[in-house]
């Protein structure tokens, strides 16, 4: 499983990489080209690729500000599909998502900025 090791506004450490665009980590790769219909409304067919992983958990990393938005057809979507969704800030939607990574098969989707 991926342990994200440091994150601040624009940046994320994970597994001693850097990355500065949002990201999607797997618990077997990190999806760094990860972009959403619109920035900052997060849409269910922005998160095909998780679905299709089938993650126990989805955890939501709304920004470092918190300015995307999760619409309510999203989560109904990502529940219907059998995925606990946590949505946060992106800083403690960075903790939670260590804390849960060894627990269950958790991926995080994560807007690093704004």
């Amino acid at each position: 499983m991926k342990k994200i090791e440091n994150y601040a506004f624009g940046t994320i450490t994970i597994d001693g990489k850097t990355y500065t665009s949002d990201v999607i980590i797997y618990p077997d790769r990190v999806d760094s080209s990860w972009w959403r219909k619109e920035g900052h409304r997060l849409q269910p067919v922005d998160l095909k690729n998780v679905v299709n992983a089938k993650p126990e958990v989805l955890v939501i990393g709304t920004g470092y500000s918190g300015v995307m938005t999760v619409p309510e057809e999203t989560i109904s979507y990502l529940e219907s599909k059998g995925i606990e969704v946590h949505i946060e800030r992106s800083a403690k939607a960075v903790d939670l998502y260590n804390k849960l990574r060894n627990e269950k098969r958790a991926v995080a989707a994560l807007h690093l900025t704004c």
